[in-house]
């Protein structure tokens, strides 16, 4: 044992206790023994040993004295055992020969213990396990022995690998201070154990001092193993990890280049390090959104992949979800949903059910679902993905915690509300005792329900959680990151959906600039960003200014992703919307028209995308008194979308209100009438009472009422939803304003 013990302990913690097995069954003789080379005294003596030091067993020295009395062994004999291992522990056997080679070319790995025990269900037996052989090691040879250090490393990786983030990082930083102390702060242990505290602050989004103790490893390795050093080639591309955390994508892909040069030159093109520098640079473009240039990278990975390490291997499965991932941001959904399937059959096959390549391709596929507009297929897989995660993670892992976040987005995409906050706040309320207050899982949960309240049309109360979450993530990340940005714009576009125009408008207008010079000035982000001010000044009546934003915002689309993507046709269809608010009817027709037939073709004849399409021309329809044509759109878009999203979908119900605003338009008081009704009564049901939506139903249903000359019930009702209004929105917003004068001309 002593001559193979460093060994021993960066081994499965098994193979310990089976050594200590066969040792025992050596010593009683029950069983043949399969230590066939050691002479019985040397078995005793190294199970006494195993007894000692809690060695595959528990610390138990009368078990110790009782076998070397039994075997005529003297205490000064288990004592130069010892002292064998207290005068000093060789380096490990793999790290010598064959095996270090192998592995710098490529050909073998490491296996990512954590990574298995979890997936086996073993963390909880192998966290005991390393507990005890601490507390062993600690009592005999005290913390400054090399095992020590190596099992609250072993045991810092299995918090890790659970998003024990506190725990890792307290044993991270013992072991980190007792490296540089016994070892210096430039031997090759130090170094890994700085990496591994770098890691776990940026877990926890604390990526300036990440940042800070990345820099140091990746200088020191620099001027000690040189620039061409794999270890200082990790380290440069653990650095550009975190910038691109913080956004700061040029100085991300500047490093990232390098990296892949390097590896180029010094590992070969087809190296599986070189292969994963690439991945890392088409990872950064993906985020930039130039998808082309990040498609071009991942097929060369992918094709090299299957060449050097296989098609079932698990860097080329990851590799075929990566390309899958871009071509869904490109919109070619049916490519990338075969490609996700492919890497699920294989995964499941070669890895199994519970690995986290399978999950991550079983969550990417239900996205992919869920913007074809098949909603339970989606669910089906990330309730799946969400179990899985419960079992064998446990409920509060941060990868659980994401499983429930996609579900729960699931279900505000089908307009489940109280099925989401329900979730979106068991994940705060966990995120905030495991993580802390300011993590950016916990506040991008913040934002969830944000968004939640908003499509609810609970503004205060998504006003409130938008500008905490800003306020938090301008502190955290600072005022130009990314997600700084994107609270930003949720907190304008609650202002948007309270009438509150000027302050949205400032919010766009101060994104817009920051875009521009963070993430460049076609970056999708961006364009988001300048369709949303486009809105705000539709709006307000500014109809020159949203065109010509809407009309930029297109034609860059158009040349970048192509006229069939679907980020393009909402463009298009923004841009018709211009039209009918300039009464341009025939412009905003031929648009809406062209936007229909491209998501047909591409999307299919029910796909919610399509049916918004026929509703919007409906809408144009009925503004040009087209009643007949109006009126057959808004019946097939009610038809297919409760076939399609269910009848209560706030969709359907919009759908519904539609069509009952044509039939009041064409003087059809009691067809009206009969279909506000039953849209008011779903939507208190499904939206709630005070939803805008449902007061917006309220105040037509009145209309119909009064028009009918019923005005005792229509001045009741609009009193109503004046009171719920000025509640809701505010005494001054524009939707209150015109209940209020509605009421006062019939009262007159």
């Amino acid at each position: 044992i002593p001559s193979s013990i460093l060994d021993f302990y960066q081994a499965d913690f098994r193979l310990r206790e089976f050594v200590v097995q066969c040792l025992q069954s050596k010593v009683t003789e029950s069983t043949k023994s399969t230590i066939q080379h050691l002479s019985p005294q040397n078995t005793a003596l190294q199970l006494a040993l195993s007894y000692t030091i809690g060695f595959g067993t528990c610390v138990d020295n009368e078990q110790a004295t009782s076998v070397l009395r039994d075997h005529s062994l003297k205490n000064s004999d288990l004592r130069s055992q010892v002292q064998l291992i207290i005068d000093g522990v060789q380096e490990p056997l793999y790290e010598k020969g064959l095996f270090p080679f192998l592995q710098n070319q490529g050909t073998v790995q490491f296996i990512d213990y954590p990574q298995y025990y979890r997936e086996k269900e073993l963390s909880e037996r192998a966290e005991t396990c390393f507990r005890l052989e601490i507390q062993g090691i600690q009592s005999v040879f005290g913390q400054s022995h090399v095992l020590y250090d190596a099992l609250k490393a072993f045991l810092a990786s299995i918090y890790m690998d659970q998003g024990r983030w506190k725990e890792a990082e307290e044993l991270n930083v013992q072991t980190m201070w007792r490296r540089k102390k016994v070892l210096g702060e430039k031997h090759p242990s130090t170094l890994a154990s700085i990496t591994k505290l770098a890691s776990t602050y940026s877990n926890q989004g604390r990526w300036k001092e990440a940042e800070e103790l990345e820099v140091q490893v990746m200088e020191i390795s620099k001027k000690v193993l040189g620039k061409e050093h794999s270890s200082t080639l990790i380290s440069m591309a653990n650095l550009a990890s975190t910038y691109r955390n913080q956004g700061r994508w040029k100085e991300t892909e500047k490093l990232n280049v390098q990296v892949m040069e390097i590896s180029k030159k010094v590992l070969g093109e087809e190296h599986p390090s070189t292969l994963s520098s690439i991945a890392s640079l088409a990872s950064t473009y993906l985020k930039q959104g130039r998808w082309n240039k990040a498609e071009e990278l991942e097929v060369q990975v992918v094709e090299r992949s299957k060449k050097v390490l296989c098609e079932e291997h698990p860097s080329t499965l990851t590799s075929i979800a990566n390309l899958a991932l871009t071509y869904l941001n490109q919109g070619r959904w049916k490519e990338a949903e075969e490609l996700e399937l492919q890497v699920i059959k294989r995964s499941k096959k070669v890895l199994g059910e519970k690995h986290p390549v399978t999950l991550t391709s079983k969550t990417n596929l239900a996205s992919i679902y869920l913007v074809q507009g098949r909603r339970k297929e989606a669910e089906e897989l990330e309730v799946q993905v969400m179990g899985i995660s419960k079992k064998v993670l446990g409920d509060k892992h941060p990868s659980t915690l994401t499983s429930i976040a996609n579900l729960a987005s699931i279900y505000r995409d089908q307009g489940l509300w109280k099925k989401t906050e329900e979730l979106d706040v068991q994940i705060i309320d966990i995120s905030k005792k495991l993580l802390g207050e300011e993590h950016p899982d916990t506040l991008t949960g913040m934002g969830n329900l944000a968004s939640t309240y908003r499509h609810q049309g609970r503004w205060k109360k998504a006003e409130e959680l938008d500008v905490q979450v800003m306020e938090k993530k301008k502190r955290v990340f600072g005022e130009n990151h990314p997600s700084t940005l994107t609270s930003i714009a949720n907190l304008a576009s609650t202002y948007w959906h309270q009438g509150r125009w000027k302050e949205a408008e400032e919010q766009f207008v101060q994104i817009i600039e920051i875009e521009k010079k963070v993430l460049g000035e076609k970056h999708p982000d961006r364009l988001r960003s300048i369709s949303n001010l486009a809105a705000t000044y539709l709006k307000q009546g500014r109809w020159k200014k949203a065109e010509e934003l809407e009309v930029q915002v297109m034609a860059i689309k158009k040349k970048a992703l192509g006229e069939e993507h679907h980020s393009t046709l909402i463009s298009m269809a923004n841009l018709a919307l211009t039209y009918s608010n300039q009464r341009r009817w025939k412009e905003a027709a031929e648009l809406e028209v062209r936007v229909i037939e491209i998501r047909k073709k591409v999307l299919g004849e029910e796909h919610p995308d399509t049916l918004s399409g026929m509703n919007n021309l409906a809408l144009t329809y009925s503004s040009q008194e087209r009643w007949n044509e109006a009126e057959e759109l808004n019946v097939q878009v009610t038809e297919k979308r409760k076939k399609v999203l269910g009848k209560q979908h706030p969709s359907t119900l919009t759908s519904i209100a539609n069509l009952a605003l044509t039939c009041s338009s064409q003087g059809r008081w009691k067809e009206a009438e009969e279909l506000e009704v039953q849209v008011l009564k779903m939507s208190k049901e499904v939206l709630g009472e005070e939803h805008p939506s449902t007061l917006t139903r309220m105040n037509n249903l009145a209309f119909t009422w009064n028009a009918q000359g019923q005005d005792v019930k229509a001045i009741d009702l609009m009193q109503e939803c004046i009171h719920l209004r000025s509640r809701t929105l505010g005494d001054n917003h524009l939707h209150t304003l015109s209940s209020i004068a509605a009421l006062a001309e019939w009262q007159a």
